[in-house]
């Protein structure tokens, strides 16, 4: 299930970045909401679609090793939760209206949550000892 996931939310993450990266202003005309934050800036839309590259790939490398690839997901999740944090304080401070928030629960906040979600390992006892180098004690 949670490779199932990551594929869906890689998938999803990378198709945004590559429409970032590759055509900017169509990206930037054709995502509900985001003419109202201001003039378009290619060379920022190309940086934030850098980030989300990197938050795909590593949701796609957690599809194929999730032992390995877990802290790479939590720090783009990290990213992803910040990001829409962003989108929430924007609208607490009035700076965006409350009806583009209701259309971000799921294209922003809820693939945050879930990708924070992926990142965080659950391994048994061995398994954590390994992956994280701690021991479950009770001290």
């Amino acid at each position: 299930m949670r490779r199932f996931l990551a594929s869906i939310l890689g998938i999803f993450f990378g198709a945004n970045a590559l429409w970032m990266l590759a055509i900017p202003f169509h990206w930037y005309a054709h995502i509900p909401g985001v003419t109202e934050t201001g003039p378009s800036n290619a060379h920022l839309i190309r940086d934030v679609g850098c980030a989300f590259l990197v938050a795909a790939l590593a949701l796609l490398w957690f599809v194929v090793a999730p032992k390995r690839a877990w802290p790479a997901v939590l720090a783009a999740g990290t990213f992803l939760f910040l990001h829409s944090s962003i989108h929430v304080w924007d609208t607490v401070a009035g700076r965006e209206h409350p009806h583009l928030l209701l259309a971000e629960i799921p294209t922003v906040i809820l693939p945050a949550i879930l990708t924070l979600w992926l990142g965080c390992p659950s391994f048994s006892g061995s398994d954590r000892q390994r992956v994280v180098g701690t021991k479950d004690s009770a001290n």
